[in-house]
């Protein structure tokens, strides 16, 4: 998604707290499939005069990630001797789908791009995008190995449309000493949120200006995520098994009211702005008592001296359940030589080796339990506190579907949770309202 998240022993940089809150970016359209297969950057199929093929990669980084990707290139150049990958091209995750989108429609792309999982639905609609479904199920890809949620981001009506390339989960970040000054046990996993909510008002205490805990409050994905595990908890999904219309309807409105009750007893921080900044900054500031987050933030609070504690995500039946939000390596078709060459690449990094030093440097959670069961992330582990919630989550992480209509049913998902956060409406009005847009979306030929 953003650019990578780091995790404590790696070097300082840009934090990936745009992970999760991504999915609300304008669909290809028209663009994306009038682009034709074979029409890429290269007018040769990319073989230089010395043999060796040459494999455009954007890769999305920036500091450590950036860091990261490059000394993995430089190993996989010097061990390949066929292929040169040329990792100097494109522009920051954040802005990728758009650049993605007009290089489709000028037929002037990559061969390999670092894809939000929440974009991959929408890219995918291009003919030019690799469909790599043989290449991750046979040889030595560890693909029955990767966790589910990053078998099942990069799949779309049965075909495998990219490769995964990171991963994250969900957990609860606590501040030790507010939960002390507060006379109150640190919460365990199988909590509830009734529990949460009953905590956040305990925490909270006007007269020091600390909160309980916090919500983004724009409206936008980042807004969106922290409710899916509720919904899915509550027996609903984001899309009804037709496809024709929003699966939460009927649980909707009750995960709703969680959060109508921390607005209701200003538990909450609600940031007012996007990226989540404020909120995280009021959490590392010793002013709030637990966050919602990924391990992203470790680093962070760890910088800041807060003494924490991490405990998975509460839910409704007392039985484990998160989200994740992989993103993707998606190969484009400049022809068959660059093809060949690019799933080369993608696998190399999909495996074990590779991925535990992307893991350990650019801050995902591995890919695979090859990678888990590694000395290397063994390591990472007991080096980092907490570090082991957010991994043992992905056993019950689930996903985003990889469906077209996800940007406009967050959109209005996002509308709905502000506006009950805010006091603006009620959670039935504003549920219903999100269920009139999102079903409109869903209804349109894609």
């Amino acid at each position: 998604m953003a650019a990578a998240h780091r995790i404590p022993g790696a070097p300082a940089g840009l934090s990936r707290r745009t992970a999760l809150r991504r999915g609300t970016g304008l669909a290809l359209g028209a663009a994306a499939t009038a682009a034709l297969p074979g029409c890429g950057t290269g007018t040769d199929d990319g073989v230089g005069a010395d043999g060796r093929v040459t494999v455009e990669l954007w890769h999305g980084q920036t500091d450590t990630g950036r860091k990261a990707i490059e000394g993995l290139v430089a190993d996989f150049n010097r061990t390949h001797p066929g292929i040169r990958v040329d990792a100097g091209g494109g522009v920051l995750a954040d802005a990728m789908l758009q650049k993605i989108t007009a290089a489709l429609a000028s037929g002037s792309f990559p061969d390999v791009a670092y894809i939000f999982g929440s974009d991959l639905a929408s890219v995918a609609r291009s003919p030019s995008v690799v469909d790599l479904t043989d290449t991750l199920r046979s040889g030595d890809v560890p693909w029955n190995d990767f966790w589910r949620p990053a078998r099942e981001a990069v799949t779309l009506n049965g075909q495998i449309r990219a490769a995964p390339a990171l991963l994250d989960s969900l957990a609860v970040i606590c501040n030790k000493k507010l939960f002390s000054d507060a006379g109150l046990p640190l919460p365990e996993p199988g909590w509830t949120w009734e529990e949460f909510t009953a905590t956040a008002r305990k925490l909270t205490d006007r007269t020091r200006g600390t909160f309980g805990t916090g919500w983004p409050g724009v409206g936008d994905e980042d807004t969106v995520w922290r409710l899916w595990p509720m919904v899915w908890d509550l027996g609903g999904d984001v899309v009804s098994e037709d496809g024709q219309r929003i699966g939460f309807a009927d649980v909707g409105a009750r995960a709703l009211e969680t959060v109508a009750a921390l607005a209701k007893d200003r538990s909450v921080y609600i940031d007012p702005k996007p990226g989540s900044e404020q909120m995280y900054q009021v959490f590392l500031s010793g002013r709030m008592g637990m966050v919602v987050t990924g391990p992203w933030q470790l680093p962070d609070v760890h910088q800041a001296k807060i003494d924490y504690h991490v405990v998975p995500l509460p839910s409704y039946s007392g039985r484990p359940l998160t989200i994740s939000g992989p993103d993707t390596w998606t190969v484009f078709d400049n022809g068959p030589a660059r093809v060949r060459a690019a799933r080369t690449f993608v696998t190399w990094l999909s495996r074990p080796a590779q991925d535990v030093r992307w893991d350990v440097e650019a801050g995902s959670l591995p890919l695979s339990r090859s990678t888990q069961a590694l000395p290397a992330w063994r390591e990472q582990e007991a080096g980092t506190e907490g570090l082991t919630v957010f991994t043992r989550s992905l056993d019950t992480a689930r996903v985003r579907p990889v469906h077209p209509a996800y940007p406009q049913i967050s959109q209005a998902l996002g509308q709905a949770i502000a506006a009950v956060l805010l006091g603006r409406s009620t959670p039935v009005k504003a549920l219903r309202a999100c269920a009139d847009e999102a079903n409109a979306a869903l209804l349109i030929p894609r």
